[in-house]
């Protein structure tokens, strides 16, 4: 089984184009929603965070306060550090265990989709690198829109991050998402028919 890493900056639109591959055939693995699978109550990675970050970052149910939380983190690149030491690894174990229930299903591609694949040096986990672009300034405007947030905090979210340019140069295909919905399906489209249908394997 081929394993592709869709990657992007924040805001880029990956969560779109896994859509739209899930809706074409393919396995989706979102690191995303593994991140918030892995803190929930009775984790272990639950408990460490609370550790390291105090109680206020809980809400109350229990459950991480991710706002609270990414205030601090994006904020202070030590406490990203250390957040990351934390979830990092709890997120690899469950995608791992994924991963494996995709091979037994003989499935011929998963998409491993995750923001901070490159920067997490976890590029030896995929086969291929996809990455969703868009620039600076409609990640900001879709940010602060989706989030609520002013322009400072959207460009603190953007500063955390490697450079969409510079991710850009890892992707053997860039899908550019700055334009219309039916723009970006057809690029991913066009990816899966000559990536996937002609080399399933």
């Amino acid at each position: 089984m081929r394993v592709i890493g869709l990657t992007g900056g924040i805001a880029s639109g990956k969560s779109t184009v896994a859509r739209i591959l899930q809706r074409l055939g393919a396995v989706i693995i979102d690191a995303d929603l593994l991140s918030r699978e892995a803190v929930l109550p009775g984790t272990p990675a639950h408990q460490a965070i609370v550790t390291s970050f105090g109680p206020d970052i809980l809400l109350p149910d229990a459950t991480i306060d991710r706002k609270a939380l990414g205030r601090i983190v994006f904020a202070d690149p030590d406490a990203r550090l250390r957040l990351e030491a934390i979830t990092h690894p709890a997120i690899a174990s469950l995608a791992e265990e994924l991963l494996a229930e995709a091979r037994q299903s003989d499935a011929p591609v998963a998409f491993y989709v995750a923001p901070l694949l490159i920067e997490a040096g976890v590029t030896e986990r995929v086969d291929d690198i996809w990455v969703v672009y868009a620039d600076r300034e409609t990640q900001i405007a879709r940010l602060t829109e989706r989030d609520g947030i002013d322009r400072e905090e959207a460009e603190q979210r953007l500063a955390a991050q490697m450079p969409m340019e510079e991710k850009a140069t890892y992707g053997s295909a860039v899908i550019d998402n700055r334009g219309t919905p039916e723009e970006t399906e057809r690029q991913v489209t066009a990816l899966w028919k000559e990536r996937i249908e002609k080399s399933p394997r």
